[in-house]
């Protein structure tokens, strides 16, 4: 259990480590950030800011010698340059669990080794393989870059089998998997936190609405068909958090339809769809995920409020800041990047029901 006045490491700069890094503030510890980019949202919160490349060995040497244990707040991240951080600090979740999150053919693999529904899928190393998928599954389907893809980048839709070779142009002509399409109701997700005892909370299934393929709302309590799925959701994630023998917050992403809960995508981390648990949870995501990996108990991660609602701010939507301040119960998080381009998340805004 580590003390209130250590140091916290946290690699990745953006919006995520600063919400991170203010939880663990208000608990009493210090945070040490890590990242590449010198523009760190994170590191204008945090007691101490390392700007270096991921692959810089001595840089990172000297980060993991100055910290007390070390996280990461997304999962892009070089795996086997920052092994070397294993043998000089705890890192949690683990590294292995990265590799597996981050590449979308181990991260199917890893699924149906658990017995976890998924969309139809296939590799693809090649146009020729792409052609052979689409065959196999059919179309319309959607083709997924195996590594780097998130808020619907990396991924192209194949509509009839005359779109194979525009589709693999469009994601640069790389390894990728092909999915087909599920039919489904609702999209939602399940967070949970785990200990490394083995303890985990849940907080409310949040059901999410995405546009240009990027969260736009996401809104507790679950209702209907996600409500009648959330309950099967909770236990496959909580079957995924002990086969990784996941440290911190985990966020698996579920289709809801006739199938039941189609698994989706895995995040090994805090998650955009959890940022209405800072107002709208007795223990955000932010500050249970900072407990675990400090190795304190868990926090009650109950819904505060009859029904919450969080609503990305996109681009120039966060020039509505001052109407939002107006507004009665709204909370308005801005995570104070510098130009608000078109499919850059600037902040969010959560608003709560008090009175069903």
């Amino acid at each position: 259990m580590l003390k209130p006045g250590s140091t916290i490491g946290i690699i990745g700069g953006g919006q995520l480590g600063r919400m991170l890094a203010m939880a663990a503030a208000q608990l009493g510890y210090r945070c040490h950030i890590y990242a590449p980019e010198a523009d760190s949202v994170a590191a204008e919160v945090s007691a101490d800011f390392t700007c270096a490349a991921y692959e810089d060995a001595a840089s990172l040497a000297r980060f993991g010698e100055s910290v007390d244990v070390v996280t990461y707040e997304f999962e892009n991240l070089p795996v086997a340059h920052l092994a070397p951080l294993v043998g000089l600090v705890p890192v949690h979740p683990f590294f292995t669990i990265l590799e597996i999150a981050q590449d979308r053919l181990k991260e199917k693999s890893f699924m149906a080794d658990l017995g976890v529904a998924t969309a139809p899928w296939r590799a693809v190393d090649d146009q020729a393989g792409l052609e052979a998928a689409v065959a196999e599954i059919g179309a319309p389907a959607i083709l997924k870059t195996r590594f780097f893809g998130y808020d619907g980048k990396g991924q192209a839709r194949i509509l009839a089998p005359g779109d194979v070779a525009t589709a693999f142009d469009a994601i640069g002509a790389q390894p990728a998997i092909l999915e087909g399409f599920v039919p489904f109701d609702a999209e939602f997700s399940v967070l949970l936190c785990r200990s490394a005892a083995g303890e985990s909370v849940f907080w409310d299934a949040a059901t999410n609405v995405h546009r240009d393929g990027i969260l736009a709302i996401s809104t507790v309590p679950p209702e209907g068909i996600v409500a009648a799925q959330a309950g099967e959701a909770r236990a496959i994630a909580r079957r995924v958090a002990d086969a990784l023998d996941h440290v911190g917050v985990l966020t698996l992403e579920f289709f809801a339809g006739a199938d039941g809960p189609v698994f989706n995508e895995m995040a090994p981390r805090v998650h955009n769809s959890g940022h209405w648990t800072i107002e709208g949870a007795a223990t955000s995501q932010f500050e249970n995920h900072i407990r675990a990996v400090c190795g304190l108990p868990l926090g009650d991660p109950a819904r505060i409020g009859a029904r919450v609602t969080m609503d990305n701010l996109i681009g120039a939507e966060a020039d509505d800041w001052a109407a939002i301040l107006a507004e009665p119960g709204a909370h308005l998080h801005l995570y104070g990047k510098d130009e608000a381009r078109p499919g850059r998340k600037m902040g969010h805004v959560t608003r709560l029901v008090t009175v069903a």
